[in-house]
């Protein structure tokens, strides 16, 4: 028992030796240095500019903010953007200019900047006194430099590090010029993507009427706000002209359209909510309220909203939001209690939902009864949602009971343990659902796949054509009310379990045709999926090219043996270079579906370096037109377009 207890206490004493904590463990961290290691903190994620979603357009973001905010203070009316080789930025507004003699601690000291002072910066869009700094500390090199009637100060920074700083006359129109060049070892391998750019640059224009935006030297501006933006987005014609309405900060727009589903873009202070928030909800239970009371009858809010595209942009003091990046909006009320000076401010204390819900009822109501025939053409199609909504009644509840039963246990579906719809989830937009089809490519991707943040959901077989079919078929099919299940998107978005639904199907014709079946299902009866970025495409390599003799010995090279070189190819480029590198030696081998290969190689194909194709949908993608010729009846149309583009493939050629 002693020497027990004398173990013991020895033990407890290592223990407390290894866990030694004194002043040297406290570190100080600069601003620069503290955005440097933490960099989620500030910007979210990383990545490579592939996704819309990465660091680098939040750092270019953070600085266009700063320009469109002095364009919302009455100064400025252009923004010039330049972008070069796809790494580096710069921005140049015309507005006040940052003071002078804060020119340096505007730009790298954390928690310094003028939107503290709500009279300067009112309803402002950056990051209080965190953007530019943080854009600052991730740049390679970073410039900055503001004009003041007739004089230049220029301050020069690489990794958040001062480097130089001079004053000098000049003649150039007041404004600040803001270049950056994110560090590529941080962002590793990226590269800037213009879509991705002009797409937000759009979306500034839509709310600042009278900007406008030079990018490359090619003019963004747009002249009727959110009627331009639906304009721009739908795929589908409206069913009416679109109602555009704005009044003293708050702007909205809508119509309804052929498709299923709900499509909402919403914005605060000019801030795209891609999650949307308080001022979204309000806008979806205000409006069907609205419209249900105007027609006086009993009228279910789904069928109201079903086919409805709308846009809502409004201006908070102050606002809050549930993130560092600003997709969601957390405010409940328009302005704070008082202002720096305690006083009132117009809107203290009213709450979002008051204030969007008075203007929708107030406005709506009043068009509606002055345009009869947008009046006719929203009952006839709110009408026609409910008929189907009916008709399907019964089967949608058998439906939902199976769902709800296979919630328990959905055998399709192999589950991670972080989901897109947890609002407190740190991880929550590293979460995916792979769509794969066959036992074999299931199998290997649940062996490898990363349980925290990748699900599975397993097709049998090719899945149906749901080209000009109704509703009903997502509740009679099993498989695709199971998918609705796993995914949580029957009643809308809001509830979306995955950040990115990937389809990963082979790379062969019946891979393709699956693909284009799941895109035609998602296209059809939840087309907002594929608008708001969610849909991808996995890419897998069609080719493995390594060592011959060495694969021969299943790549167990002995001691002092050099390793097995292999390379996957995505093309055929990629084929060429991998044998061009390993000369005679080469060993090729043709994947022709997800099952050849192994769970181990499987495992680099689904990691950080992962291809993917995110699917997208314009305004030219006529979508009715697009599906009929692709999906529908074999017209000979289609007939000649596969006489004239089709390709025979040997496969001794390329082996060769």
């Amino acid at each position: 028992m002693a020497e027990i207890i004398e173990q013991t206490e020895e033990l407890q004493e290592g223990v407390s030796e290894a866990v030694t904590y004194t002043e040297d463990n406290i570190r100080h961290l600069s601003d620069m240095e503290h955005v440097r290691t933490r960099p989620g903190m500030y910007i979210g994620r990383l990545g490579d500019g592939s996704q819309v979603e990465d660091g680098i357009y939040v750092l270019l973001k953070e600085i266009v903010d700063n320009s469109i905010d002095e364009f919302k203070m009455g100064a400025g009316k252009r923004i010039d953007i330049q972008l070069e080789d796809e790494l580096r930025v710069s921005v140049r507004d015309y507005g006040r200019g940052i003071p002078l003699g804060s020119l340096v601690d505007a730009v790298s000291v954390l928690n310094t900047g003028g939107k503290y002072d709500t009279k300067a910066f009112k309803k402002s869009v950056g990051l209080n006194g965190v953007g530019a700094k943080a854009v600052n500390a991730l740049s390679t090199r970073f410039i900055a430099r503001t004009v003041r009637d007739g004089e230049m100060r220029e301050a020069v920074f690489e990794k958040g590090n001062l480097v130089s700083d001079e004053m000098r006359p000049t003649e150039e129109e007041n404004g600040t010029f803001i270049f950056f060049e994110p560090d590529n070892m941080l962002f590793r391998n990226y590269r800037f993507r213009t879509d991705f750019i002009e797409t937000m640059l759009r979306n500034y224009t839509y709310l600042n009427i009278g900007l406008a935006i030079y990018f490359n030297g090619h003019r963004i501006i747009s002249r009727n706000g959110l009627e331009d933006l639906l304009n721009d987005k739908m795929t589908s014609p409206g069913l009416y002209p679109i109602v555009h309405l704005k009044g003293e900060d708050i702007e909205i727009a809508f119509t309804h359209s052929p498709q299923y589903g709900e499509e909402y873009y919403s914005f605060v202070n000019g801030q795209h909510t891609t999650q949307g928030g308080t001022h979204q909800s309000a806008f979806k239970e205000h409006i069907a309220r609205t419209i249900k009371e105007f027609y006086g009858k009993n009228m279910e809010f789904q069928d109201i909203r079903n086919g409805m595209v709308a846009a809502i942009a409004i201006n908070v003091i102050e606002p809050t939001f549930e993130s560092q990046t600003k997709i969601k909006l957390g405010s409940l009320t328009m302005a704070p209690e008082l202002d720096s000076e305690g006083k009132p401010y117009p809107l203290s204390g009213v709450s979002v939902n008051k204030f969007v819900g008075d203007f929708i009822k107030e406005q709506v109501d009043n068009y509606l009864h002055k345009h009869v025939d947008v009046a006719e053409a929203m009952l006839q199609k709110i009408q026609e949602s409910e008929k189907e909504r009916k008709a399907i009644a019964g089967v949608t509840k058998m439906a939902r009971e199976r769902a709800k039963k296979a919630s328990l246990h959905n055998r399709k579906l192999r589950d991670c343990r972080i989901h897109y719809n947890d609002p407190k989830g740190d991880r929550r937009d590293e979460s995916m659902i792979f769509i794969t089809e066959g036992e074999s490519a299931t199998g290997s991707i649940t062996k490898i796949r990363n349980v925290e943040t990748q699900a599975v959901f397993s097709l049998r077989g090719k899945p149906l054509n749901t080209y000009g079919k109704t509703q009903k078929v997502v509740y009679e099919n099993e498989e695709f009310n199971l998918l609705q299940a796993a995914l949580n998107i029957e009643d809308g978005l809001d509830g979306l379990r995955y950040n990115k639904v990937i389809i990963a199907t082979d790379a062969d014709v019946d891979g393709m045709h699956i693909r284009l079946l799941m895109i035609t299902f998602l296209l059809q009866f939840f087309p907002d999926l594929i608008k708001k970025g969610h849909v991808y495409i996995l890419q897998t390599p069609l080719f493995r090219v390594r060592n011959k003799k060495t694969a021969k010995r299943q790549g167990r090279a002995k001691k002092g043996e050099a390793p097995v070189d292999t390379y996957y190819c995505y093309t055929e480029e990629e084929r060429l270079a991998a044998i061009e590198r390993l000369g005679s030696n080469a060993e090729i081998t043709r994947f022709k579906g997800l099952g050849e290969i192994s769970p181990e190689e499987f495992r680099e194909f689904i990691g950080p370096d992962m291809r993917l194709d995110q699917v997208t949908l314009r305004k030219e993608d006529s979508v009715k037109e697009m599906l009929e010729f692709y999906m529908g009846k074999n017209t000979m149309e289609r007939q000649l377009f596969i006489i004239d583009n089709l390709v025979v493939e040997d496969d001794e050629d390329l082996l060769h």
